[in-house]
C-alpha cells in the first residue's frame, strides 16, 4: 500500500537512518539508564511467587534459547524472554515511566530488544538505538492520542514500541518499517484501568504481551502480512482513545527525545503514589526526629491531581493492591519510618495498625491541580494530631522526574539493592558497568554469555 499518511512514512524514515549520534549525550544517558534500570527491576520482579510459578509452567511447554530470563538463571527463546521478563518488570512497580507518554515505555520496549540483541549478536550500539527509537515512536503515538480513562496504558501503544525496536535490530527497509507501525498498532490489548485499581495482577501480563506482541508483528511483516493505511489513528484515535492528532506525532521529531523526558522510581508503587510519598517526606522533615506518634494522628488530608486522588482504597487486601493506594503508602511509611518492598508486601497489608491508619486518610481531588497536571505534580498533605496541631508538606514535582532528578548514586543504588540478592555484588556490579558504556560492546550476544542472571 502506497498511500500511507505522511507522518507514518516521517516515522518510518526516522526509525531506519538516526544514528546513535543522533540522540546527543542526554537522551543516550537516559537510554541507557531506562535499559540498566529495567534489568534488576525484572528480576526482582521474576522472585514474587506468581512468577516463579508462570515461568516453569511456561517454559516447561518451550524450547530453549539464548535469551536470559532474568532473575532465574535460565535460558529461552526471545518471544518467551520477551513475555515472561516483561511481565516481571511490572509486577514489584518500579520501572521507568513517562509522564508525556502517559504510560511505562521503557519496560515495553527493552525485553523484546535485549532478548533479540542477545540472539542476533547486536552491536550495543544498535541495542541503544533501537531501544530509544522504539520508546520514542511508541511514546509520541500516546502523545498524540487522548485514550480513554478506562483504558490501561501498558499492552497498547508499547506493541508498537516493542515492534519498532525489533524492526531496526532486524534492519528494515522504510517500506517494511511502515508496514510495521500499522501491523504492530492493532497488536495491543483491550486493557483495562480497573485491574489496578482492584490489585489484580492480570494487569502484569500487558507489558508481556507488548513485548510477545512486538516480535510477532515484525515476524508478520516478514511473511508478507499488511496493515490498515492508518492504523495508530484507527486504534488509538477510535478504538481505544477519542481523538488523534497526528501533527503531535512528528513535532520536533529528531529534536525533543522523548526519553529525555523520562523518570525513575524509587518508591514500589504506582507513580501517581508517588506525589504522596514526597508531601510526606515534606511534611516529616519537619516534624522533630522524623516520627509522628501515630496514636495521636487524628486525620491525614490529601489534596491532589485526578489520577492521584483515583488511588483511593483504604481497606486493601493484597500487596499489588497495595501499590495502588495512596491511603497505603502513608500508613505504612509512616508505620514503618519509611518505604521499601518489604513495606508493601503481605505482611503490611496484613497489620491493623496499618490498615486502622489509612482508614484516616481524606483523599480529595483538587481541580486547580489537576489543570496543572503534567507539568506540575502538586500534592498538599495536612496531618493532624489530637488537640488540634497538625503539619503541612507538599510536593510539586514528583521526585524522579527531569526537572526533579535522582541522583546517579540513588539509581546506581537501586540497581544495587535489587540486583545483588539475585545475582550476587560482583555480576551486578559487572552488569551495571556494562550497561554504562553499553555503546562500546561489539557483540551483545558475547557479552550475555558473560552472565549467569
Amino acid at each position: 500500500m502506497n498511500n500511507r499518511p505522511d507522518y507514518i512514512a516521517e516515522l518510518a524514515r526516522f526509525a531506519c537512518d538516526t544514528r546513535l549520534r543522533d540522540l546527543g549525550e542526554e537522551a543516550l544517558a537516559r537510554t541507557r539508564w531506562v535499559i540498566a534500570d529495567s534489568l534488576p527491576v525484572i528480576a526482582a520482579g521474576m522472585q514474587q511467587p506468581e512468577m516463579q510459578a508462570f515461568m516453569k509452567s511456561h517454559l516447561a511447554s518451550t524450547g530453549g534459547g539464548l535469551a536470559w530470563v532474568l532473575g532465574t538463571r535460565r535460558r529461552a527463546s526471545v518471544s518467551d524472554a520477551a513475555l515472561l521478563n516483561g511481565t516481571a518488570g511490572t509486577w514489584l512497580e518500579l520501572d521507568e515511566g513517562n509522564l508525556h507518554a502517559k504510560g511505562h515505555p521503557g519496560i515495553q520496549v527493552v525485553p523484546a530488544a535485549v532478548a533479540l540483541a542477545q540472539e542476533l549478536g547486536s552491536p550495543g550500539d544498535e541495542l541503544a538505538i533501537a531501544a530509544a527509537l522504539g520508546y520514542e515512536i511508541s511514546s509520541r503515538i500516546s502523545r498524540a492520542a487522548k485514550i480513554k480513562l478506562s483504558v490501561h496504558p501498558h499492552g497498547t501503544w508499547g506493541t508498537l514500541g516493542a515492534a519498532i525496536a525489533v524492526g531496526r535490530l532486524k534492519k528494515f527497509d522504510e517500506a517494511k518499517m511502515m508496514e510495521l507501525i500499522n501491523v504492530a498498532s492493532t497488536m495491543g490489548m483491550a486493557t483495562s484501568r480497573q485491574t489496578l485499581l482492584d490489585g489484580s495482577t492480570v494487569r502484569n501480563i500487558f507489558t508481556g504481551h507488548a513485548g510477545l506482541m512486538g516480535l510477532m508483528a515484525a515476524r508478520l511483516v516478514e511473511c508478507g502480512f499488511t496493515g490498515e493505511r492508518d492504523s495508530p489513528a484507527s486504534v488509538f484515535g477510535k478504538v481505544l482513545g477519542d481523538e488523534f492528532v497526528a501533527s503531535k506525532v512528528t513535532e520536533n521529531l529528531g529534536r525533543e527525545w522523548m526519553v529525555a523526558g523520562g523518570y525513575f522510581k524509587l518508591h514500589p508503587t504506582g507513580r501517581y503514589v508517588h506525589s504522596a510519598i514526597d508531601a510526606l517526606e515534606d511534611l516529616l522533615a519537619g516534624v522533630p526526629g522524623g516520627r509522628l506518634d501515630l496514636a495521636r494522628i487524628e486525620r491525614i488530608e490529601v489534596r491532589t491531581y485526578k489520577l492521584a486522588a483515583m488511588l483511593a482504597e483504604k481497606r486493601v487486601t493484597s500487596s499489588f493492591g497495595a501499590r495502588f493506594s495512596v491511603p497505603f503508602a502513608l500508613a505504612t511509611i509512616l508505620h514503618h519510618g519509611g518505604s521499601g518492598l518489604a513495606q508493601f508486601e503481605q505482611a503490611a497489608v496484613d497489620t491493623e495498625a496499618i490498615q486502622a491508619l489509612a482508614a484516616r486518610v481524606d483523599l480529595k481531588e483538587d481541580a486547580g491541580f489537576t489543570a496543572r497536571y503534567p507539568a506540575e505534580q502538586i500534592c498538599d498533605l495536612k496531618i493532624v494530631l489530637a488537640g488540634g496541631k497538625f503539619f503541612e508538606g507538599r510536593c510539586m514535582i514528583m521526585k524522579g522526574e527531569p526537572a526533579n532528578p535522582h541522583t546517579t548514586a540513588e539509581l546506581e543504588g537501586k540497581f544495587m539493592q535489587l540486583g545483588v540478592p539475585v545475582w550476587g555484588e560482583e555480576t551486578a556490579r559487572r552488569l551495571l558497568e556494562g550497561c554504562m558504556t553499553l555503546e562500546r560492546i561489539d557483540n551483545f550476544g558475547t557479552f550475555a554469555d558473560r552472565f549467569n542472571l
